[in-house]
Parts: C-alpha cells; structure tokens; sequence
C-alpha cells in the first residue's frame, strides 16, 4: 500500500492561491441548466450495406455457426475432385476396395505421422492406388471450458498431414471413407500412379 505524500511548503502555498480564486458551483444554476440533445448517431455503412438499428435488449441474429473453420469433412467434401468422376464416385460409395490400410487410432500424433509417411510412400512406390487411413472419431476431451477443444485430434490433423510435402506429391485425392470402411473415422487416399 502506498503512503500518502505531503506536500512541500511551496506546493501547499500554490494550493492555497488556486483554492482561493475557484468559485463553487451553485447547485441551483446548475441544475437549471439542461445538458444540450445530442443528435443520434446513423449506422455506419460497412462494404456498402447498411449497420442494422439494435437496441439494448434487443435478441441478437444467433443464426450464425459460432465455429469460423468448416469441418474437416466438409472442407474433404468441398474440395475439387482430381481423379476420374466415375471411380471417384464407385470410391465415396465404398464401391472400390481399398489394396491396403493402416490403422493410426490410439497412437499420438508424434507416432502417428511418421508411420502415415512411411505407409502412404511405401504404398505409391509399389503402385497401389487406393488406400485407407483409420483414425478413428476420438474422444471427446472438451471438459467445458472457455475454449473448446475438438474431437478427434488425428481425425483432423490427417488431411492436414496429406496435403503437405513429401505426401501431397503422391496423392491425387482424399475423401472421408464410407461407413462400411469405417465412415468418420477413417479416410481414403487415391494416390497417383507411380512413374
């Protein structure tokens, strides 16, 4: 806690001379006097579309999804298709069968990436075409707290992992599995044919 500074001789004599020459305020003038209106403030135009009014207790638009990022399926969902429609269609329908998988649920992201490259590399170097890469849906580990946490954390981070170097050179496409291949939990990868 702080001590209170006393003022020196000179600082207390320059107080005396402003306190002297401060007039009061007369409670009843003051009171008189109104404060001016002010003018209410227009919407400000945001990209040329117009603020809407909103008022102090007003239900706010919670039409909105509170996450900003897609989900990872419907991110796989919207992204071009790279391979030939036909086959790209047999595969979403779980009408082609994958030549070989691996299964990474239940290893940590720290085990699970180098056996993801050795698998997807080793799989391009003999010429398979269709794999499919299990991660399983993961635990829910959101405990409630101000920040969510999502569920499944190599269920997200594998397509991450996919689209980049030394993998994303031998992929042509990756898709969320069919459920009899696993569904959520699992995806497939059509790589390129090797040259």
């Amino acid at each position: 806690m702080r001590r209170p500074r006393n003022l020196s001789e000179e600082e207390r004599a320059l107080w005396d001379k402003v306190a002297e020459r401060a007039k009061p305020l007369d409670p009843k003038s003051h009171a008189a006097e109104k404060a001016p209106i002010k003018p209410k403030p227009k919407p400000r135009d945001v990209g040329g579309t117009p603020m809407p009014n909103f008022k102090v207790g007003q239900k706010a638009n919670t039409h909105r999804p509170h996450d900003i990022l897609p989900s990872i399926t419907e991110r796989l969902s919207r992204a071009p298709v790279h391979m030939d429609h036909k086959s790209f269609g047999k595969m979403k329908r779980g009408k082609l069968v994958p030549e070989a998988r691996i299964d990474l649920h239940g290893m940590t992201m720290s085990e699970a990436h180098p056996e993801l490259v050795a698998f997807i590399l080793g799989s391009h170097s003999i010429g398979r075409r269709l794999v499919l890469v299990i991660t399983g849906k993961g635990k829910d580990r959101d405990d409630g707290g101000a920040i969510p946490t999502r569920q499944g954390v190599l269920r997200h981070q594998v397509p991450q992992w996919l689209a980049l170097p030394p993998l994303n050179h031998a992929i042509l496409q990756v898709t969320p599995a069919h459920l009899k291949h696993g569904g959520h939990g699992a995806y497939y990868v059509y790589l390129r044919r090797s040259r």
